[in-house]
């Protein structure tokens, strides 16, 4: 199997791995969002996730940058209406 090149591509699966993260471990991301540790409840499932995408996309695309921001697009932005210090 070859790398993904394209960002749109390399987007589209960042988001798609971290929807499972959050559809799999709903309670810990509530959790988390409320008591402002939800890096500390996922870093398992972030890392693996991690991990995967990095085995999926070519190096050139940086991405950490594009995971990062998937990360903060969909556990954190789509958590908003968790009650939390945090906002």
């Amino acid at each position: 199997m070859s790398l993904i090149e394209s960002p749109e591509l390399a987007k589209r699966l960042a988001r798609a791995i971290l929807s499972d993260v959050a559809m799999y471990n709903p309670e810990k991301v509530e959790s988390g969002i409320k008591n402002d540790n939800i890096f500390d409840l996922l870093s398992e499932e972030l890392e693996e996730g991690r991990q995967h995408f990095h085995s999926r996309v070519s190096p050139d695309l940086n991405p950490d940058i594009i995971y990062e921001i998937a990360v903060v697009d969909v556990l954190i932005k789509r958590a908003g209406k968790i009650e939390s210090s945090i906002w």
